[in-house]
């Protein structure tokens, strides 16, 4: 399974991504304010993700649940580059009858077993090929720059998963 976005440049800071499924979103920094910051949507990815699994498992376990929301907050440290260091996720679940050991268990198999956002996030097992194309006047030019993750070079201070 494989999934694609692309991202264009819409001038100053300001970007423009279009997912595969046609969904689009800006980015910008504080400067520009037209969209989110890139450090945001992992924090939006890793809430939306794991809101979508445990809805699912509350409704497949029957739960009646009339309000739900997810609160991430991400804590980032100083130097470059500003990996997130601990990140608190808190489901508010609201519901009659509603079985707190149902919400615990979905919780529960979202973050160890459904949730690929929390998967790459918590274990560091992605691979990323960092490459390029520039087509210029001489004509297209492509390589790899470098690998990172596994098997591949350590990013600056990080530790690996």
């Amino acid at each position: 399974m494989s999934k694609h976005a692309t991202v264009r440049w819409d001038g100053g800071l300001h970007l423009v991504a279009e997912a595969g499924s046609g969904d689009r979103l800006e980015m910008d920094d504080a400067k520009g304010g037209r969209g989110f910051r890139p450090a945001e949507l992992l924090m939006v990815s890793l809430g939306g993700c794991t809101a979508m699994d445990v809805v699912s498992i509350l409704a497949k376990k029957q739960q009646a649940v009339t309000s739900y929301e997810v609160d991430v907050t991400g804590e980032q440290r100083e130097p470059h580059p500003h990996a997130y260091t601990d990140v608190v996720v808190e489901h508010r679940v609201e519901g009659d009858p509603l079985d707190p050991e149902a919400v615990r268990r979905a919780i529960e198999l979202s973050a160890t077993k459904y949730c690929t956002v929390t998967a790459v996030m918590a274990t560091g097992v992605a691979r990323i090929v960092h490459r390029y194309v520039v087509r210029n006047s001489e004509g297209e030019h492509r390589a790899e720059v470098i690998v990172t993750g596994p098997q591949g070079v350590n990013v600056a201070g990080l530790e690996r998963g």
